[in-house]
């Protein structure tokens, strides 16, 4: 049958008349953790792929964060966990860098028997918003940030994560060293890797900083005017990172919370709204403070916050990020220039204008982040949403109307109760990501830590 996605043997054959070295190729489809499954496959079973298909477990996409089945998704034994089609992705047949044998990789996404998209694969979510707003004459365009740290593979004396030394020379920082250019040269050989992969695969991989923790760095992307490809960029682009990391011998690490006394790592999502003609909707008219259109989208993001936190913040560790005066933003906040704030505007040319959107950690899936984020754009416009006054100074005490979710648990059961929510990820997908999200929850809420016999195991 013919490919759902627009993919074509044509594709593949070119790849391999261009990669006669390539022996195998992963497969990737991503889950509702974000999390890359599916399997490798041999250099003579590409173009198989892209004529046929592959067929996957349904229960692919309905799995916790560990692999485990989660059977309230529904997608386990309520269909005999039976084969569904994942297809390729046009244009995300690359090649990997360093690997021996050599190999590729290919994005995927998940379809009925039939064709029809399989609605509990994230990257569908997505494209509905994408198309939803297309229909409207919109086109979301935009591009992530990536923070992540870089840890020892060895663990502290006492049992913590700690910054990796160097890898030109084994020097290790404790600093922080924030912006620091000199303390970048340390990394300098893993990070060229980076950078020479993502150019093989054409993922616009740009700005290198210390951020603002021992270990910790962002890695920058070009903005897209498909944000789906913005999207698929960030899921490539944390492959390419963890796998060269690894190569280095150190721990690419995309919790968003990995030391407790430091920063977290966020995933802000740039993005701007161009009509049909290419002109930016957000950018203001001669004579304006601010775009109405601008105002509006703050509205919708802002409002729809709350209830969407689980997507922002999806495990347990995710809340340990937001902390005042960390940079992780607390409330629906909006402002100008500011880095306090959940919703920043930032300077720039009037013809850029655009959001970040600021409260995503790293360990989200891009995704569902960016499904959601149009999501709330597109309620702001519809129903021309004012995000209140703009929140000058320090936005960790500015005072809103909005509450937020205290905690995980808060959260888990803002989402199960949100109709935004579950129209901006489609039901069947609030669905599995609510189910699976919950049984994750149990899973903490029993598991007995170190730290609970470190307070009672003499104590009481």
């Amino acid at each position: 049958m013919t490919s759902p996605t627009g993919s074509t043997p044509a594709e593949a054959q070119d790849f391999l008349d261009a990669h006669p070295e390539i022996e195998a190729f992963d497969i990737v489809l991503t889950d509702a953790n974000g999390i890359g499954r599916g399997k490798i496959i041999r250099r003579h079973e590409l173009t198989g792929l892209y004529e046929s298909g592959r067929h996957l477990p349904i229960s692919i996409l309905g799995l916790d964060i560990t692999g485990e089945d989660v059977h309230e998704t529904g997608l386990i034994w309520d269909s005999g966990d039976g084969d569904l089609r994942a297809w390729p992705l046009p244009g995300t047949l690359v090649p990997l860098y360093g690997t021996n044998p050599a190999r590729g990789q290919v994005l995927m996404t998940m379809h009925h028997l039939d064709g029809k998209p399989m609605l509990s694969d994230p990257r569908h979510a997505l494209a509905r918003q994408v198309e939803r707003l297309a229909a409207k004459g919109l086109h979301p365009a935009g591009a992530f940030e990536l923070e992540f740290f870089l840890l020892s593979n060895e663990r502290d004396a006492e049992g913590r994560a700690q910054p990796a030394r160097a890898v030109l020379d084994g020097r290790r920082s404790a600093k922080t060293e924030v912006y620091s250019v000199d303390h970048l040269h340390g990394m300098e050989p893993l990070f060229s890797d980076i950078y020479a992969v993502a150019k093989a695969q054409d993922i616009p991989a740009e700005t290198v900083i210390s951020e603002y923790a021992p270990g910790q760095y962002e890695l920058t992307l070009n903005y897209r005017k498909a944000l789906l490809r913005a999207a698929d960029d960030l899921v490539m682009l944390k492959r390419i990172v963890r796998m060269q990391a690894r190569r280095h011998g150190v721990t690419a690490c995309f919790m968003a919370k990995p030391i407790e006394a430091y920063a977290g790592s966020g995933m802000h999502l740039h993005v701007s709204m161009l009509d049909d003609a290419g002109r930016n909707i957000f950018s203001e008219k001669p004579g304006e403070t601010w775009s109405p259109t601008l105002l509006n989208a703050l509205g919708g993001l802002s409002r729809t916050m709350a209830e969407s936190m689980l997507v922002f913040a999806p495990h347990a560790n995710s809340w340990r990020r937001f902390v005042a005066q960390s940079y992780a933003p607390v409330a629906p906040t909006w402002g100008v220039n500011n880095r306090s704030v959940a919703l920043r505007v930032p300077t720039g040319d009037v013809k850029a204008r655009r959001i970040e959107h600021r409260p995503s950690g790293v360990d989200a899936n891009p995704y569902l982040v960016a499904a959601t984020v149009l999501a709330g754009i597109a309620r702001g416009l519809e129903e021309k949403l004012d995000p209140g006054a703009e929140t000058t100074g320090n936005g960790y005490e500015a005072d809103t109307d909005t509450a937020m979710p205290a905690d995980w648990r808060m959260a888990i059961e803002a989402a199960g109760a949100s109709d935004f929510l579950k129209e901006a990820l489609g039901p069947d997908l609030h669905r599995t990501f609510t189910a699976v999200k919950q049984a994750e929850y149990l899973r903490v809420a029993r598991t007995i830590s170190e730290l609970d016999y470190h307070l009672y195991l003499h104590e009481v």
